[in-house]
This record gives structure tokens, C-alpha cells and sequence, in this order.
């Protein structure tokens, strides 16, 4: 469906909203997209506000309504016409509007095509990022993270056919292979939430305590075993090493979870590699976009497995979402006489 415009004040650009499971971000980006403010609430897709006390059942979707008013009804009423856009599992089965997912590979003015709107009794009405699927004999989805992938190609200036590694750790880290403007190929690991499994609900964690500080040396020690002699073990083998080294003495309980972290991580960049031999085709530019901690931890683990230092990037939601609004004609580019853009945030 084709986007739907409104009048919108000249100095209005877009609201920008990065909703997941867990929380929302909403960005407002001015007229040359640049991010003015940023909002975070708790009001993911899993967990979002009652109605008030006393109101009878609520209509549907009525609760996204309300998380929205939360979080930026202000900004709408400033600027009624301001165009919304949203990536991540707002977009789900579990969401406001499910987003088909669309094949991979897929382009900057594909997933522009393909967004799917949501009428709003008051106001511009949603319009919603699709996923990709990547189809194989082991399908592949992302929702959300094509939107950060196309932020980081906008802010890297690089021929149009220079392919780009980009990593996104987290919960399900992606590895996403692309070039300007461009979804070619993507894995996931799931390996953040492996690791909070193993922490929060088995017996490693039973033996670990919290660290005033990352331990470096521990999670060195983990990367190392990772890709050690005995690195045929495989994975299951090398986790059960956190609780004997404990048992033994070898590692203190404040050490345990950086040491399982390295353990997990050197698993996944092992993995990342082994794909990279199959391709025969190494990517010139290495990205990581996420929790700066965590891309910290990730580019330690890529140079000790013989990578180069990867770029880190920032803001890439937001400008995303600026790149795709762009191309589906939901705002404007501002004319060659306009100042260049001023970004900021958080």
C-alpha cells in the first residue's frame, strides 16, 4: 500500500519508532533528519500499558494507541502531521499490524515498497518496516535489525559495490553480508540469549558471582579455549569447562561469566570464519552496531581470530528509518542550498 501523506509543518520531519519485544524507542528527526530527541519506554510488544481503571474492554490494538500517546503524543500534537515509521516486532504476528516478511536479498527501495500501514483513528496513520527471509534448507528471518543494516551503509562512504560485513551482537546476534543500499545474506547466532540461559537456569551459574568490572582476562581465556587445540570438542564440551575450572579453583567465581562469554563468542566468530571460508570472498569494510560494551567484547574476539579492527557504528536505527522514509516518499530530501544536518542523541 502506497504510503499516506498529510500537510506537515516545514520545520517537521519524522517520528521514528524502533519498538521491539521489550521496549520503544522513538526518535523525532527534523526536517534533514536529524535526531532532535530520543525517548525510551518499557512498552515492547510483550509488555504494553493497562487501560485506565474503570474502562470497559478495550478495542483492539487500543493498548499500541496508548503506548504511542506515551511515549510521543506530545510530538504529535505539535506536529498532527507528522509522518510515523516503525521497524522491529511492531511489525510481528505479536504486533500492532503484522509486516510480511520480504525474500532476501532485498534492496533499500524494496523494503520502501513494502511497508505496511496502519490507520490510526486521530492522526497520520503507522507506516510499518517488513522483514527479510532468507529462504534455504535452514530459513533465515530478521525484523528490525534490516533497518539498523541500512543505517550503517547510509553513513559509510563506500563504493556502491563494496561489500560490507556488519555485525549486530545481542540477544540473536546477525551477520549481515550487504553493499550500499543493498540485503544480500544474513546468519544469526543466538547467542546473547544462550548465554542468559546458562546464567540465569543451569548449574554454571550457581557458582558465579557479579564482577565490579569486566573481567578481560577472563573472557581472553574463553576465546582462547574457543579456538584452541581441543576446539573439535565443540561448544557443549567447552561450556561444562566454566564449572570444573571453578570446582578445581582455576576460576574465581567473578570470573565464571566473562569466561563463559568468551567461550560463546569465540564459538560464534569460529562460526563466522568457517563461513567466511566458504565464500572465498572477505568483505573490505567490518562493522559492529550495538551496546558499546558488547561490541567492545566483540571486536577483541574478531581480531583475536585474525579479522581487522572493525568500525564502530551509532545512531543506525534512526538514520535508518530517515533512509527508508526517504525512499518511500514519506518525507523529503532537503535542496542542495540546505545546510548539511546536525545529528544528535543519545
Amino acid at each position: 500500500m502506497a504510503p499516506v501523506r498529510f500537510l506537515v509543518p516545514a520545520e517537521a520531519g519524522l517520528i521514528a519508532l524502533d519498538w521491539g519485544t521489550s521496549a520503544l524507542r522513538a526518535f523525532r528527526m527534523g526536517a534533514h533528519g536529524e535526531v532532535l530527541e530520543t525517548r525510551h519506554r518499557p512498552w515492547g510488544i510483550m509488555n504494553l500499558p493497562p487501560a485506565a481503571e474503570g474502562v470497559a474492554g478495550p478495542e483492539p490494538n487500543a493498548a499500541f494507541e496508548r503506548a504511542l500517546q506515551d511515549t510521543c503524543g506530545d510530538w504529535l500534537t505539535t506536529a498532527p502531521g507528522v509522518p510515523l515509521l516503525a521497524c522491529g516486532m511492531v511489525g510481528s504476528a505479536q504486533g500492532w499490524r503484522e509486516a510480511k516478511y520480504l525474500p532476501t536479498p532485498t534492496s533499500l527501495d524494496e523494503l520502501a515498497r513494502g511497508l505496511t500501514l496502519v490507520a490510526r483513528c486521530d492522526g497520520p496513520p503507522l507506516h510499518i518496516v517488513p522483514g527479510l527471509l532468507q529462504q534455504s534448507a535452514l530459513p533465515n528471518v530478521m525484523r528490525g535489525e534490516e533497518t539498523q543494516v541500512l543505517g550503517v551503509l547510509a553513513d559509510l562512504a563506500l563504493p556502491a559495490d563494496a561489500q560490507v560485513l556488519i555485525g549486530l551482537p545481542g540477544t540473536h546476534s546477525k551477520w549481515v553480508r550487504a553493499r550500499q543500499g543493498r540485503i544480500e545474506q544474513f546468519h544469526t547466532f543466538m547467542t546473547g540469549e544462550v548465554f542468559a540461559a546458562l546464567r540465569g537456569h543451569t548449574i554454571l551459574g550457581k557458582t558465579m558471582q557479579a564482577a565490579a568490572a569486566p573481567d578481560d582476562d577472563a573472557f581472553a581465556r574463553g576465546l582462547e579455549v574457543a579456538r584452541g587445540s581441543d576446539a573439535a570438542l565443540g561448544l557443549l564440551s567447552h561450556i561444562f569447562s566454566t564449572r570444573t575450572l571453578g570446582l578445581t579453583g582455576a576460576l574465581a567465581p567473578t570470573a565464571q561469566a566473562d569466561y563463559l562469554s568468551g567461550l560463546l563468542i569465540g564459538h560464534e566468530v569460529a562460526s563466522l570464519v568457517r563461513a567466511q571460508d566458504r565464500t572465498q570472498t572477505t568483505p573490505q569494510t567490518l562493522v559492529l552496531c550495538g551496546e558499546p560494551d558488547l561490541c567492545r567484547r566483540y571486536a577483541i574476539a574478531l581480531q583475536t581470530y585474525g579479522f581487522a579492527a572493525p568500525t564502530i557504528a551509532t545512531q543506525a536505527t534512526a538514520t535508518g528509518l530517515w533512509e527508508i522514509a526517504l525512499a518511500a516518499g514519506l518525507v523529503v530530501a532537503p535542496g542542495p542550498s540546505s545546510s548539511p544536518p546536525k545529528t544528535a542523541g543519545n
